[in-house]
C-alpha cells in the first residue's frame, strides 16, 4: 500500500450517477447532524460559535480530499474540548491556531513516519481513561449553562474550579432555563425512538430557539454571549514567537495523538461499515494538512468524527464526495443562515453536550475494564482517568504511558523466569 494514495482519486475511478445522488443526499443529512455539534463543541472548547463550522467546513473538506479512508467525516469533536479551552486560557486564540498547526504538521510527520501502523499500540486502558474523564469534564462544564447560572466575572477552565465556582454561585440557579435544558435532554434521549433519520440535536435546537423567542422566557441564548457573524471563513495570520511555540508543543503533541487515534478508531469502524480497508498513513498526512487548514482559517482542531462517519455510511455515503458535500452544504448554512445561531438558548447547547458526553464516556467498556482486567490495567485506567479530570489531558497521558512501561517492564523478567523454568 502506497505512503499517500487519496481514496477519493481511487474512488472516481468507478463513479456513476447513482453513487453522486448518493454522496449528495448522505452529505447533506450529515452536515444537518454536524451543524448544531460544531457550534456546540466550539462553545465547549472556550472557541466562538462560528469556529466550530470553520473547523467542519475548512478541515471536513480538506480531510475528505486528500483522505485514506472512503467515508470517514471529520470536524470538530468533543475530545478536543478541555485541551483547547486550556489553550485559548493561556495563550489566546493565536496560541491556539499555532497548536492546531503544529499539531497538523506533527500528524503530517506520523503519516510520513508510518506511525500510523503504530497507534493501536497505545494502551486500551490509557484510551478509555481519558476519553471517559473528557466526558466527565465537559458534563462538568456545561452544568453552568444547564442549571441557567451565572459566574459573573469569573472564567474558571480547570474543572476542579469549575465545579468550586458551581458551589459559590448557586444562588444564581435560573429554574426557567434549568426546565428549558431539562426538557431538550429529555428529548434528545428519547428521539431516537421516535427518528432515526432527522437528528434530535437539530429538533431541540430549532424548536427551543422558537419557545424562548416567541414566549420571552428568561434564557440566557448564544447572542447573549457571542457576537454572531456570517461570511466565508478568511485567512488568519497568527503572531508566531519562539517562546509560545515551545509552550505550545506539548498540547500540539497531545492534539495530534489525540488526533491520530479517534481518526483511525473511525476509520477502523467504517471500514466494517462499507467492506474496505483504509490507508492509515495517508489518513493522518490528510489529517495534518486539514489540521494546518483549519488554523489558519481560524478554526480549532479536527479529527474524525465516529458518530458523523456512521450517519454518513448509514444514508448512503460510499466515497469522500460525501464529505466534500458535507463541508459545502456547512458553508452555505454559514454564509446563509448563521445569524438565526444567535437565537439558540445556552441550556440546549449544554443539553446537546450532555448527550455528547454520555456516547462518548464508554461507561460499559470502563466497568468492564475494571472487573475483568488485571489490577494493573485498572490502575492505568483510573490513573488516567482521574488525572484528566484534575489536571489535563498532556498529565493524564504521559503519566498513564510511564505507568504502564514500568507495569510492562516489571512483567517482563517474571514471564522470562518462568519461561526459563519450564
Amino acid at each position: 500500500m502506497k505512503l499517500f494514495q487519496p481514496k477519493l482519486f481511487t474512488a472516481l475511478k468507478t463513479y456513476n450517477k447513482q453513487k453522486f445522488i448518493n454522496d449528495v443526499v448522505a452529505g447533506i443529512i450529515v452536515a444537518i447532524i454536524a451543524l448544531p455539534l460544531s457550534i456546540a463543541l466550539a462553545i465547549a472548547s472556550g472557541a466562538e460559535p462560528v469556529q466550530g463550522l470553520y473547523t467542519a467546513i475548512v478541515a471536513g473538506f480538506v480531510i475528505s480530499f486528500f483522505g485514506g479512508s472512503l467515508v470517514n467525516i471529520s470536524g470538530p469533536t468533543a475530545a478536543f474540548a478541555t485541551i483547547v479551552a486550556g489553550i485559548i486560557a493561556t495563550q489566546g486564540f493565536d496560541g491556539l491556531i499555532i497548536a492546531t498547526i503544529m499539531a497538523g504538521i506533527i500528524l503530517i510527520l506520523f503519516g510520513f513516519l508510518r506511525v500510523g501502523s503504530l497507534i493501536k499500540y497505545i494502551p486500551t486502558p490509557i484510551t478509555v481513561g481519558f476519553t471517559a474523564g473528557i466526558a466527565v469534564t465537559i458534563v462538568i462544564g456545561q452544568l453552568k449553562d444547564f442549571f441557567g447560572m451565572s459566574f459573573g466575572g469569573e472564567s474558571p477552565v480547570e474543572s476542579m474550579e469549575k465545579i468550586e465556582a458551581l458551589i459559590h454561585n448557586i444562588t444564581t440557579f435560573n429554574p426557567v432555563g434549568f426546565l428549558v435544558g431539562a426538557i431538550a435532554l429529555a428529548v434528545l434521549i428519547f428521539w431516537p425512538k421516535i427518528s432515526k433519520k432527522i437528528p434530535g440535536s437539530l429538533v431541540v435546537v430549532v424548536l427551543g430557539s422558537l419557545i424562548v423567542g416567541l414566549f420571552g422566557l428568561d434564557v440566557l441564548t448564544i447572542g447573549d454571549l457571542y457576537t454572531i457573524s456570517s461570511g466565508f471563513p478568511s485567512l488568519k495570520i497568527p503572531e508566531f514567537s519562539m517562546d509560545k511555540v515551545i509552550a505550545l508543543i506539548p498540547d500540539a503533541f497531545t492534539i495530534a495523538i489525540l488526533a491520530s487515534i479517534e481518526s483511525l478508531l473511525s476509520c477502523v469502524v467504517s471500514d466494517k461499515m462499507v467492506n474496505d480497508k483504509h490507508n492509515s498513513n495517508t489518513e493522518l498526512i490528510a489529517q495534518g494538512l486539514g489540521n494546518i487548514a483549519s488554523g489558519l482559517f481560524g478554526g480549532i482542531p479536527a479529527t474524525g468524527a465516529i458518530a458523523r462517519t456512521s450517519a454518513n455510511v448509514k444514508n448512503g455515503g460510499r466515497s469522500p464526495v460525501s464529505g466534500i458535500v458535507h463541508a459545502i452544504t456547512l458553508l452555505l448554512v454559514l454564509v446563509v443562515l448563521m445569524p438565526c445561531a444567535s437565537w439558540i438558548p445556552m441550556p440546549i447547547i449544554a443539553a446537546v453536550l450532555l448527550m455528547v458526553a454520555y456516547n462518548m464516556c464508554e461507561y460499559k467498556h470502563f466497568f468492564h475494564i475494571c472487573k475483568t482486567a488485571p489490577k494493573t490495567d485498572v490502575i492505568v485506567l483510573i490513573v488516567t482517568f482521574i488525572l484528566t479530570i484534575v489536571f489535563d489531558l498532556v498529565v493524564a497521558i504521559a503519566v498513564g504511558i510511564v505507568i504502564a512501561i514500568l507495569f510492562y517492564l516489571v512483567k517482563s523478567p517474571k514471564k522470562s523466569k518462568r519461561t526459563k523454568l519450564k
